[in-house]
């Protein structure tokens, strides 16, 4: 009989899906790991999982604290299990302009979720500068900090990644990934190159994000904007710093949209938008790289997450996207997008 201890137990050794239809396009060996099988559902249980158990280990919280933090839903829900599990409160930041299943999870699971108008970091009424003050003006408050925590990036490098390397065997020839926080690209990114100099290592941009022209070597700047949730970054977080990425892409919000009926519909996987957006970097990737390579990327989280936005044809509307009616629609776009991407 094979068990784990609790829900912190069953975080992680999630399983590597082979991509059949995108592989057998491409030529290559396309695979995403399948982060939506954590028991809070994402891959942010990892770095929520990272930082409580750094912020124990140094004191920072402890039996009856009060656990806060900034989230666009998926680090939130893992921390709020996790803090059930350990005996705390959970206090969240959340901005208005995330979708209501996720901010309705995280009240039904017992966090205390208050919502704020979306703001730039500039601002002082960003949302992590608002949970930064919330926590400093509450005894026995520990903020998370997940942007600029270490112990984010560090869990992706003690688990993430070395799960990546031996599901591959090491033969791995890229990894993609979106950058949020920066902790899953940055964790991996460093585990793998420090196994292998050779594994490319893709960014995988939205628009409205400043990543694609950082790791292009131009100045940092936010061009236009995105419906995507939790991934696009305008600033270097300590996560990301540093980070050895060799190449970035940038991905319109249609093709995203087309990558995720696309994968629904021809693969049977139910995602949400980061994976989708993931998986348009690794569609790319291979087409860089050429047949014969190995290229895995990170499955964020389910489509159950979205069904009010994703999956909703009045609300892609007006943000002025449209379901897809064919998959060679989806695979011309995409191949347009390549070659924007490559300037």
């Amino acid at each position: 009989m094979q068990t784990v201890d609790g829900f912190i137990g069953a975080i992680g050794n999630t399983p590597l899906i082979k991509l059949s239809k995108l592989s057998s396009i491409t030529g290559c060996e396309i695979y995403g790991k399948a982060e939506f099988l954590n028991p809070g559902g994402s891959v942010k249980d990892r770095a929520a999982l990272g930082m409580i158990l750094d912020a124990e280990k140094h004191h920072r919280l402890g039996a009856g604290g009060i656990l806060v933090e900034v989230t666009a839903g998926n680090t939130g829900i893992g921390l709020t299990h996790i803090a059930n599990a350990r005996g705390y409160q959970t206090i969240l930041v959340v901005p208005d302009t995330q979708s209501s299943e996720k901010i309705d999870y995280l009240r039904a699971i017992g966090a205390e979720v208050r919502t704020v108008p979306a703001a730039p970091y500039k601002d002082p009424n960003n949302y992590q500068h608002v949970a930064r003050r919330l926590a400093e003006s509450l005894p026995g408050a520990f903020w998370a900090n997940q942007f600029d925590n270490p112990a984010n990036r560090r869990q992706h490098f003690e688990t993430t990644g070395p799960e990546i390397w031996e599901q591959t065997n090491g033969q791995i020839d890229a990894f993609c990934a979106a950058v949020g926080t920066g902790g899953t690209l940055g964790g991996v990114a460093n585990y793998l190159k420090s196994k292998r100099r050779e594994v490319r290592i893709i960014c995988a941009d939205p628009r409205g994000s400043a990543m694609f022209d950082y790791f292009r070597g131009r100045e940092l700047t936010v061009t236009g904007s995105s419906f995507t949730e939790g991934i696009g970054q305008g600033r270097i977080t300590k996560n990301i710093e540093h980070a050895p990425v060799d190449n970035a892409y940038r991905i319109p919000d249609q093709v995203i949209i087309d990558m995720l009926y696309f994968v629904v519909r021809q693969e049977g996987l139910f995602i949400g938008s980061s994976a989708a957006t993931n998986l348009c970097a690794a569609f790319m990737a291979a087409q860089e790289l050429g047949p014969g390579k190995r290229i895995v990327t990170i499955l964020c989280d389910s489509g159950a997450r979205y069904l009010s936005r994703l999956w909703n044809e009045s609300w892609l509307k007006t943000k002025g996207l449209s379901i897809p009616t064919g998959d060679d629609h989806f695979l011309k776009t995409l191949g347009a997008t390549i070659t924007e991407a490559s300037q």
